[in-house]
This record gives structure tokens, sequence and C-alpha cells, in this order.
């Protein structure tokens, strides 16, 4: 194969060296990665802010269910190159717009998530904490969210990945650092060792959050699948 479409391992791992120490576009590889990841993950942090108690709310709730659940089930489909748009007319060729487009894909599977944990707690629970005096916060607390904990975090590994998928489309515009703009900028060029070799970068650095998430499962939610 001709190294302009599979370049080798080789040259793989020299751009790495060549673009860690030199940079890409006047920027060295660790703003471009450090940028990036703010964008993901200071979208993640502000979806579950919002999503984790919206969605046991939507699930606890009737009426916050018939509020909230078919807004999110219509948006939840649409790619979010087609909203990108949108959110440039509305805020921007900003941070703004990068970030909101980001937590609009991680925002649906958090929320749905905790809504769906909440019907992993047991009705029989639940009743029995109300008979011995129990407030709504204290069965939220001590049982409702116990028992919605793996479906959250499940939630959160899944959305964090529809995070770092939509980072490149959120670099699209008006981007001049960043591991999505670096590798669109690359591929125009025909740089193709760039191009996969940032697409590792991202692999990776998805890759250690999911195991970050891995072992924070164990130890919250030790229980998980034992039962």
């Amino acid at each position: 194969m001709k190294p302009l479409f599979v370049p080798s391992p080789q040259s793989i791992v020299q751009k790495f060296i060549d673009v860690w120490f030199n940079g890409y576009t006047g920027a060295p590889l660790w703003q471009h990665i450090l940028i990036s990841t703010a964008r993901v993950f200071g979208a993640f942090l502000l979806a579950c802010v919002i999503g984790i108690p919206l969605g046991l709310a939507m699930g606890m709730s009737p009426i916050m269910r018939g509020i909230f659940d078919p807004p999110i089930e219509i948006y939840r489909p649409v790619p979010p190159l087609a909203y990108l748009p949108l959110m440039i007319i509305w805020f921007g060729i900003g941070e703004t717009s990068k970030v909101l487009l980001i937590f609009l894909s991680v925002f649906a599977p958090i929320a749905l998530g905790a809504r769906a944990g909440v019907r992993s707690a047991a009705i029989e629970q639940i009743h029995a904490a109300y008979s011995f005096g129990a407030t709504r916060w204290q069965v939220m607390h001590h049982i409702i969210l116990p028992s919605a904990m793996p479906e959250i975090l499940t939630a959160m590994r899944i959305g964090i990945g529809f995070g770092w998928t939509t980072l490149v489309a959120a670099e699209m515009v008006a981007a001049t650092k960043g591991i999505g703009y670096m590798v669109l900028s690359a591929s125009q060029f025909l740089q193709t060792s760039t191009v996969i070799m940032g697409i590792f970068v991202i692999a990776a650095i998805a890759y250690a959050f999911d195991m970050l998430m891995r072992f924070l499962e164990r130890r919250l939610v030790p229980w998980k699948g034992k039962m």
C-alpha cells in the first residue's frame, strides 16, 4: 500500500515524536490535547450536573417524564452535524458553541441512563423506608440513588464516548487548536500519518478515562453483577 493511504507504524510513531517536540500549526501537541480535553470534559461535567438530577426526577415523577422525555427522545437520534449550524447561528463561533455541541451529544445518554436507573430500585425497599418514616429525600439518597448508580456510571461511560465522537465536528468551525482540528487540518493536506496519529491520541485518552470509570465502578458499586 502507498504510504499516502496507509502509512507505516514507524512513520506514525515518528510523526507523533515530531509533533510532540515541534508542534502542529504553531502549537505543541500537549496544548492541542489540553484544549480538546477541556472542551470534552467541560461539556461532560455540565451534562452530569444537569442530566443526572433531571434523569432521576424523570424516573420518579411522571410529570417530569412527560415534560422532558419527548424533547430528549426527539433530538437524541439527530447527528451533531445537523444542529452544528444552529449552534453557530445562536452562539457564534467561539468556545460556547463547541462546548454546547458536545454537551448535547453527552446529555441524552446520561439523562436517560439515570432515568432507567431509578427502575432498579426495589419497590419493596421504598415502601419499607416510607413505613419507617423516611422522607422523600432520604429515600432518594439511601435507596434510589445507590440502586441507580450502576446505570448512571454506565451511561457516563457511553456519554463520554459520544463526546469524543462529536469533538471533531465541534472543532470544524473556526478552531485553531485541538486534536479534532489537527485531524481535520491534516486530512485536507493528505497528511495521513498525522490523521492516524491524532486518532490514536483520541482513542488513548478515551480508553484511559474508560479505565478510570471502570475503577470507580468497582469502588462505588462493588455489588454490581453479584446480585
